[in-house]
């Protein structure tokens, strides 16, 4: 059995739920505040008299700073812990949402769109790493409890652009409430952290388990592996929520109402996959789970474009379902290969899944423009089939997992 099986039995005992439902409920918050900022562009693009060009460096700006500073935020706390680093993290975000409101120039909208970028770089890698602190063995969980949370903070992102539509632009300012809201979720997450997940690492580091397992050249290959694992899913995943619905619009002359229910469905079948994959994960291992959520996709991608509506109904939910079911794995895996820089293997593969997700949509858009919507899903549909680049990956087998702690059960914080 590898050691990314089945959890120490007293795992469950263990396990710092308080704290995982915290992270989840601070990354719904973030998710959701990053969705204001594309609701203000017909706005913006009026007031400040913006061509294309420029509303498309204010979303250039923004995904610079939430993707490209991940790996660093990871890399400097790996090498120096510090337990209130997400409140402060997420006054780049307050800040950015109250600039946002009230911007009177295009130069401070574009420093608005970096703050809310960077308070989303701090969140991911370090929460990530406090989840794992948390996890009391079973980190695939708690890693799906983490990543649920953003994804139903997307779903309701729609839901909090409608307000500022309906209200303006100085309406953002209220989201400051779910700002503030978060950072004192996190500042209890930091006192925890501050009395639990210190003890967490320096028992893992007393112990060793803070160093690498294998040789450099081979995880250096199973991280290249897991990139492009990475790449596969997430611009495949930019293909349904940038376009599914005018697809379904197109394709079968569905109304917008609902086409939006279609894609509904796809994102709850997203955030119930999320679930179930991490702690699959911990049950029979890491590298059977990425195996089947890339490649055993690839049937249903296939079977897409071909579709009736209904069955595209149905084949819509199981991608979602079956393909959400990797990421976790693929973290908790990649967190494995290197135990000792946890945060930055984090920020690496959420930044990589976030720019991809980006550049990915504004591909497949121009494609779609070059020729149609239906050959899009026609040619994204073998996205999946780089999963048999999971053969590639090392079995992990014995190595050693972190020693867990007593938590304390009541929450967060004591």
């Amino acid at each position: 059995m590898t050691s990314a099986a089945a959890p120490a039995r007293s795992s469950a005992e263990t396990t710092a739920f308080g704290v995982l439902f915290s992270l989840s409920l601070a990354h719904l918050l973030n998710d959701m505040m990053q969705s204001l900022l594309p609701a203000i562009y017909p706005q913006i693009k009026g007031q400040f008299h913006l061509n294309f060009t420029q509303i498309g460096l204010v979303t250039f700006t923004f995904q610079l700073t939430a993707s490209l500073l991940q790996p660093v935020v990871g890399m400097v706390a790996d090498k120096k812990p510090q337990p209130f680093s997400l409140p402060i993290g997420m006054l780049f975000t307050l800040a950015g949402l109250i600039l946002l409101a009230y911007t009177p120039s295009y130069g401070l909208l574009l420093l608005a769109a970096a703050l809310v970028g960077t308070g989303s770089s701090v969140l991911h890698p370090e929460a990530s790493r406090v989840a794992r602190m948390a996890s009391g063995g079973r980190r695939g969980l708690a890693q799906s409890l983490f990543q649920v949370g953003g994804n139903f903070g997307s779903a309701l992102g729609p839901l909090a652009a409608m307000v500022v539509l309906t209200f303006g632009q100085h309406s953002i300012s209220w989201f400051a409430l779910a700002a503030l809201t978060a950072i004192l979720v996190l500042w209890r997450v930091g006192i925890w952290y501050k009395h639990h997940g210190l003890a967490v690492l320096k028992r893992a580091a007393a112990a060793g388990h803070d160093k690498p397992h294998l040789p450099k050249g081979k995880v250096a290959a199973a991280m290249t592996v897991l990139l492009a694992l990475i790449f596969s899913k997430y611009v495949y995943l930019a293909s349904i929520t940038s376009y599914f619905t005018f697809y379904l619009i197109h394709h079968f002359g569905l109304s917008i109402r609902n086409a939006q229910l279609h894609l509904f469905a796809f994102l709850a079948a997203v955030a119930a996959g999320t679930l179930a994959g991490g702690a699959i994960g911990d049950r029979f291992g890491r590298k059977p789970v990425i195996w089947f959520s890339i490649l055993g996709v690839l049937p249903f991608t296939l079977a897409l474009p071909y579709a009736d509506l209904t069955w595209t109904t149905v084949l819509s939910v199981l991608i979602g379902l079956i393909l959400s079911s990797a990421f976790s794995a693929i973290v908790v895996y990649g967190q494995e290969l290197a135990p000792g820089r946890v945060g930055m293997i984090a920020g690496l593969f959420f930044g990589f899944a976030f720019g991809m997700g980006g550049l990915g949509a504004a591909a497949l858009g121009a494609l779609a423009d070059a020729t149609s919507i239906e050959f899009v899903y026609r040619l994204t549909a073998f996205l999946p089939a780089m999963g048999v680049l999971a053969a590639l990956l090392p079995n992990l087998k014995g190595v050693a997992t972190e020693p867990v702690v007593m938590l304390e059960a009541a929450g967060p914080a004591e």
